[in-house]
């Protein structure tokens, strides 16, 4: 039998190392979605992970994926595509739309015993999509998205804490054009001395963009160390803010 810490609105999340072992990094149940909420968890190493009817989850999984900024792997495909600069990129200009695209396609799921599984049940609930639109419009979720004239045909979204890009989900309606977010993401990353993209979970497909694998005591250990979201005064930080301003993304 599972005994998971409950969470009340005002409850701080227990220790990371206290997760579980099986399913893996499964913390505690709980508390809300609420920015503050939403913030400590990303701060901390932790992000929530459910699906409709169940309670809110939150997860820091033993081992994590990271895209280092230098290390980002462009495919011939990709690099064809950027070469063609047949589409346009921009960050932050259509956040809600990003997200519902992302909502609405395929996605992971994590079963009750902790099997990872391609499912048509999002876990991007209508909570859920209305939580990170709210973060969002504080200025700490962000969105990259691809346009085919004006029809939106790629993008990705997650939330920044610091000079880290935690990566909630992408989509793609034309071939390779979520990869070109993410290109584009890495591209402007890069511009602004960030240093790593938060994957979450391992997969042969983040290997393959350059994705690897460490344990959760050294991610903790990179997030808290490039964390300067909030000054002293608990408000967000003007170069924080001046990182994510809606602008076009070029290579």
């Amino acid at each position: 039998m599972i005994t998971l810490p409950y969470l009340e609105p005002d409850t701080p999340f227990p220790a990371v190392q206290h997760a579980l072992d099986d399913p893996d990094g499964l913390l505690a149940y709980g508390a809300d979605l609420s920015p503050c909420r939403l913030l400590s968890a990303y701060s901390q190493g932790i992000f929530p992970w459910f699906s409709e009817g169940e309670p809110i989850l939150w997860w820091s999984p033993s081992v994590r994926a990271i895209i280092p900024i230098d290390q980002f792997k462009c495919s011939k495909s990709l690099g064809k595509l950027i070469k063609k600069q047949r589409y346009t990129v921009t960050l932050n200009k259509d956040f809600r739309a990003v997200i519902q695209e992302c909502a609405s396609i395929p996605r992971l799921h994590r079963g009750n015993n902790g099997t990872i599984t391609t499912s048509t049940a999002t876990w991007i609930t209508q909570d859920m999509i209305e939580a990170y639109i709210q973060l969002h419009e504080l200025g700490l979720a962000h969105s990259v998205e691809v346009w085919d004239n004006d029809q939106l045909v790629g993008g990705l979204y997650g939330v920044a804490v610091g000079r880290v890009f935690c990566g909630e989900s992408m989509f793609h309606h034309q071939p390779n054009t979520s990869k070109l977010a993410l290109a584009h993401l890495v591209a402007h990353m890069q511009k602004h001395q960030c240093s790593f993209i938060d994957c979450q979970l391992p997969t042969e497909h983040l290997s393959s963009l350059g994705a690897q694998s460490i344990p959760r005591s050294s991610f903790i250990t990179e997030l808290r160390a490039l964390n300067q979201t909030l000054d002293s005064e608990g408000y967000i930080c003007s170069e924080y803010t001046h990182r994510w301003q809606p602008q076009p993304i070029t290579l």
